[in-house]
């Protein structure tokens, strides 16, 4: 059992319930215009846009408070897509409302979708890729497709409207107050990540998040009954969220009826469950799964169209009268509540100037002034400190100065070091919970995959986000992290415990594949510093970048703290690799490292130095930001007549011979680790500075 109901509910024969014969026909508009935008491209998914139409269409003409003529009001309702797949529905949805372009951050006056681009759906360089992307369509709020991810991804939404309103709105100026609505479905439910942010999202009592689910039942392989029997009304109850029901997803009465109880429970979030026939109209194919993932076919078309009234002859037909029918009610609606929002703020700025221009630079993406005045800078210590440590104190130290910067950890926050612990800080958390939604400190539990996909969400929000864990975890993370890059969010991921020097946990807690998942993903930037110094060059890296996410890889143990009196300065790192240590004329040998392995090129230098080798160090903290530089800055860290070359660095060897070439060495990891002292395991998989000497000399060798 599933839900209240056992049986699946077929759609009655005839006109959608509640509705005029104008809503029908903006229903059909709908439905037709899906169908047909994946019959022409051969490709996609036909049978979700034709069930949900009517929910969808009640939504954004009667309910959902946002304007098409300013889809960058702040104060917009958002609505999330997470049925990826479904995307003709959310393009039809932005062509009919008139919704307008953005770029760079400014609306346009013109459309972001035509009926050109509904035709060109999956189509090399259309406005209408297969899954929604996040920037590349306007009127789209997050890039979705992989399954759960929209559903965690706004519940981040939902947590920054709660907390820019603690934060910003005051008496008789309730500036954030909007709600979020996510479409999800059968997969959605199945997904482990949409059931920890659900889990989460119950725990912080979202009252402004409401999710539709699409219960067609019906998957790829058929009927669900396959693979998914459980009780989501009870699941979703235990969840803490109130739970509604609508036994035909054509009731448009009904279900707007929920949609308004749903709003007004503001203590808990909602799951409506919207039972609907897959592919519905369809003469042969409604309620299989052929309706789901593939083109229906011209007869079935035809068929459909003929169920609905539709001109069969006909592609891409929008009737006289639906166009404007959107902007009698979306449009006029959502026109006058931007408007109101926008002389609300005219006169709040006059009221609260600061909190005004904390705003604006939220909205901007701007910085603001002076958040990087108290990094500490670190005096030289053979001990030295552990990375995440004095990640810790530089986080602690920005964060007074950055009041939007907010996040925290997978229930790891006393060993990531990523606790805000200044006065004022505060917890994120319901009251009844002894918190408030304008706390800084996020606890997202033992939810990493949940943790990545709602600090997207809060991203999206302007809201600078963190989140936290130990390296070997980014493996349950690396959807969200991806997506991160995807979208252009400036997430900063903090991953601790990044070696084999985590010591006795053992191999299941020894990253060793991670750091290459983590450099071969396109447009992250991943820095593994070296000392404390290059710690906090790596944050002031890090912070002004806007366009990426941002990947910090810290140490459990202890890092010498190098002196920069006799030693390059850290702020060589913002290259992302840098000449630490040199001889006199051409080196006879590079030695190259990141992280804690550093400390180890720099003993064998200080050796190789006294017995009269010509040799360099390098620190290589970031590939990404390294291979960013000209041709002759990276050639000048790394001569290409030098081939006499030894890369050191805990981790697979994966990537090195790039920069050590065919003829260098490299000393890694070939295995996984073991339990054991961290000083044992140094000895045994030969990270230790006789092994560095060894390899070196016979590098510099070749240069006789």
């Amino acid at each position: 059992m599933r839900s209240i109901l056992t049986q699946l509910v077929r759609a009655p024969d005839g006109a959608t319930v509640g509705s005029s014969d104008q809503d029908l026909l903006c229903i059909n508009t709908i439905r037709t215009l899906s169908m047909d935008g994946v019959q022409k491209a051969k490709s996609g998914h036909p049978g979700t846009p034709m069930a949900m139409a009517p929910p969808a269409y009640a939504l954004w003409q009667n309910v959902l408070n946002y304007d098409p003529a300013d889809p960058l009001w702040p104060n917009r309702d958002r609505f999330v897509l997470s049925i990826g797949h479904a995307s003709m529905l959310i393009y039809s949805l932005i062509y009919l409302a008139g919704v307008r372009d953005v770029k760079h951050g400014k609306v346009l006056d013109a459309p972001s979708l035509t009926l050109e681009d509904l035709t060109q759906f999956r189509q090399l360089d259309s406005r209408t890729p297969g899954h929604p992307e996040y920037h590349h369509t306007a009127g789209v709020e997050t890039t979705t497709g992989p399954l759960g991810q929209g559903c965690g991804n706004s519940v981040g939404m939902a947590m920054a409207e709660k907390w820019l309103a603690a934060r910003f709105n005051k008496p008789g100026f309730p500036l954030f107050d909007y709600h979020v609505y996510t479409f999800c479905g059968d997969g959605d439910m199945m997904e482990g990540v949409a059931s920890e942010a659900a889990s989460t999202a119950g725990h912080l009592r979202l009252g402004n998040l409401t999710w539709i689910y699409d219960s067609n039942r019906i998957s790829i392989e058929g009927s669900t009954d396959i693979a998914f029997t459980e009780n989501v009304q009870k699941r979703f109850e235990g969840y803490g969220w109130h739970v509604l029901e609508v036994k035909d997803a054509n009731d448009l009465a009904d279900f707007q009826t929920k949609l308004a109880v749903a709003k007004a429970e503001t203590a808990r979030p909602t799951l409506i469950i919207v039972h609907s026939v897959i592919g519905w109209g369809a003469p042969k194919k409604a309620g299989t799964a052929s309706a789901h993932g593939e083109p229906l076919g011209d007869e079935e078309i035809r068929g459909a169209k003929r169920a609905y009234g539709w001109p069969e002859d006909k592609s891409f037909y929008v009737p006289e009268g639906v166009l404007e029918h959107f902007q009698k009610g979306l449009g006029a609606r959502g026109a006058a509540a931007s408007a109101a929002w926008k002389a609300l703020y005219a006169s709040y700025a006059t009221e609260y100037p600061e909190l005004a221009g904390e705003l604006d630079q939220i909205l901007h993406n701007r910085l603001p002034a002076g958040w990087d005045k108290d990094i500490p800078v670190y005096e030289a210590s053979a001990k030295g400190v552990a990375s995440r440590q004095s990640s810790g104190e530089v986080l602690n130290a920005i964060a007074p100065n950055f009041p939007w910067l907010i996040g925290g950890s997978a229930d790891l926050s006393p060993s990531t070091k990523t606790n805000l612990t200044f006065q004022g800080a505060g917890a994120y958390q319901p009251p009844e919970w002894n918190g408030t939604y304008g706390g800084r400190n996020l606890h997202f539990g033992v939810r990493e995959h949940a943790m990545g996909s709602i600090c997207n969400g809060i991203s999206l929000a302007g809201i600078r986000a963190y989140c936290s864990g130990f390296l070997i975890f980014s493996d349950y993370m690396k959807p969200p992290i991806r997506l991160s890059a995807l979208m252009n969010q400036p997430v900063l991921y903090i991953f601790t415990h990044d070696s084999i020097g985590v010591g006795e946990d053992g191999p299941t807690h020894q990253p060793i594949e991670q750091l290459v998942q983590l450099r071969s993903t396109p447009g992250v930037t991943m820095i593994r510093p070296g000392d404390a110094n290059e710690v906090a060059e790596a944050w002031r890296t890090i912070l002004p970048m806007t366009d990426r996410p941002s990947v910090l890889i810290l140490s459990r143990q202890n890092l010498p703290t190098l002196d920069r009196t006799v030693y390059a300065p850290a702020s060589g790192l913002a290259k992302g690799a840098y000449v630490l240590a040199d001889s006199d004329g051409t080196p006879d040998v590079i030695l190259m490292a990141t992280g804690s392995e550093v400390d180890l090129v720099v003993k064998a230098y200080e050796t190789l130095k006294a017995e009269g080798v010509k040799a360099r160090v390098v620190s290589m903290p970031s590939w990404d930001l390294f291979e960013a530089q000209p041709k002759s800055y990276r050639d000048s860290v790394l001569p290409p007549e030098v081939g006499g070359r030894v890369a050191v660095e805990m981790a697979s060897p994966i990537g090195w011979d790039r920069y050590v070439g065919l003829t260098g060495s490299i000393i890694a990891m070939q295995s996984f680790g073991a339990s054991a002292p961290a000083d044992q395991l140094m000895k045994k998989f030969g990270f230790t500075v006789e092994a560095v000497l060894a390899e070196a000399r016979k590098q510099a060798g070749k240069a006789g």
